[in-house]
């Protein structure tokens, strides 16, 4: 997969959701949420974004969470992959 986002743009590949409840219910796939974690495959340069500085906060490899609803999906390589921009994360989930 090679991808290049453009300014402050990421592209992140979900992280597996769970396939069972934490009571140990299993889940069809048409029942699970779309993901809000995912790990950061692509990162944009940053740069003069809207008349306004962007340093990138984000690196390849973070484990990131953003809102259900942010960015687009795209298929890449037979990969659903989503670009979001660098102000729809919430967080980096450190380990």
């Amino acid at each position: 997969m090679n991808i290049k986002p453009l300014f402050d743009r990421i592209v992140v590949k979900a992280v597996e959701s769970a396939d069972k409840t934490e009571s140990g219910l299993f889940l069809p796939s048409s029942a699970k949420e779309k993901p809000q974690s995912a790990q950061v495959i692509a990162v944009g340069p940053g740069g003069l974004v809207d008349g306004k500085e962007v340093a990138m906060q984000i690196k390849v490899g973070d484990i990131v969470l953003f809102n259900n609803f942010a960015g687009s999906d795209f298929k890449l390589d037979g990969e659903d992959v989503t670009i979001l921009k660098q102000s729809d994360v919430l967080a980096i989930i450190e380990k």
